[in-house]
């Protein structure tokens, strides 16, 4: 490892969109994959704790910082075979997805404006606008902190859900390296759109197929008039993007949450309602973040609600991951007040919790 790629009490802050956290004991910036791994085996023989940052968009970590080691993966890797795609875990999402666009290709151009690197897209099972990376992804090639080899996970294998994933669910076993994908060649053509506001952006039905370069960016437009699209110099993208993931409720719930919507709003008022198979419901977090009182701009402090989306909870430039965390637990709490649904924290925590 060479020396020039460590730091001591390194500030984390400017490594994440929130721009919150205090230092890490050390920080290793790894170039290649062989620098992934062999500052991952370090760490792991030393018995030091372990943080992994790639883009930091999805990140909360505390204000004491981190004791141990934070691995910054910087990578870098943009391979198309055909329609096969393989990307360095390091690689900047949002290009790489206008990278596809370019090349003609199907299959993420709804990802676009993302923040964060590739190699969390899996982690998160990232999604937006009708897309997910589980339907395009093939392959995780990361390396096994357990069996101390590099290994090559199918997508079944990854275990995906809604905003979930194997690797999420044990964090302190894999550190992807590699993210491959198939793609589609469509003639220039998008893959066809499932989402309601994007199709209504365009003035096409659901099913439909847009040029790729006019999906994404139409999606890029909607993304940032909701603040989701990252400017150094606008607060309302100081964030983590959507905050709290959408709830998915069981039958028994849904209809708890249906009756307490009637007592509180009105017989006619109803909460967004998504089959999500299993007889389940999804429905909106921003709609129950807004009908419970905490609306666009909400708060006082140096952490309040976006001016954009309900959904984001931004630093207004002075705040403290505490600041942060009081916030989203007044959110959390007084929706739960409200209608009787626990919202559940869509970033990593790191040091803290909700």
């Amino acid at each position: 490892m060479q020396e020039r790629h460590v730091e001591n009490n390194a500030p984390l802050a400017p490594l994440t969109t929130f721009r919150l956290g205090g230092p890490a004991t050390r920080l290793v910036t790894a170039t290649t994959d062989d620098e992934v791994i062999a500052a991952v085996r370090a760490a792991d023989d030393a018995g030091t704790p372990l943080l992994v940052i790639g883009g930091g968009s999805n990140l909360v970590i505390g204000d004491k910082g981190f004791d141990g080691t934070a691995l910054r993966i910087a990578t870098r890797g943009f391979a198309l075979d055909g329609t096969a795609l393989e990307l360095a875990a390091g690689e900047n999402w949002s290009d790489a997805v206008g990278r596809t666009v370019e090349a003609g290709l199907a299959g993420v151009e709804c990802l676009a404006g993302i923040p964060g690197s590739a190699g969390a897209t899996p982690i998160q099972n990232v999604g937006a606008y009708g897309q997910d990376v589980s339907e395009t992804l093939t392959e995780v090639v990361a390396y096994d902190r357990h069996s101390g080899e590099t290994v090559t996970l199918s997508r079944a294998q990854c275990g995906f859900s809604y905003r979930h994933s194997r690797f999420k669910q044990d964090p302190e076993r894999f550190v992807v390296l590699r993210v491959r994908f198939a793609l589609e060649d469509a003639d220039g053509l998008s893959a066809p759109l499932r989402y309601d506001q994007t199709a209504r952006a365009l003035g096409v039905g659901t099913g439909d197929r847009v040029p790729l370069t006019v999906a994404r960016k139409t999606v890029l437009a909607l993304r940032a008039s909701k603040g989701m699209v990252l400017d150094p110099d606008d607060h309302d993208t100081w964030s983590a993007g959507s905050f709290f993931t959408n709830p998915v409720l069981t039958e028994a719930e849904h209809a708890d949450l249906v009756q307490r919507v009637h007592d509180r709003l009105g017989p006619d008022a109803a909460p967004p309602a998504f089959p999500d198979g299993d007889g389940r419901v999804k429905t909106s977090a921003a709609w129950l973040i807004d009908r419970a009182g905490f609306t666009k701009g909400y708060g006082s402090g140096p952490a309040r609600i976006s001016n954009k989306h309900t959904l984001a909870l931004t630093n207004r430039g002075r705040a403290t991951t505490e600041d942060l965390l009081a916030l989203a637990r007044e959110v959390r709490d007084g929706v739960h007040d409200a209608f009787g649904v626990t919202l559940v924290n869509e970033p990593v925590t790191v040091g803290v919790s909700l």
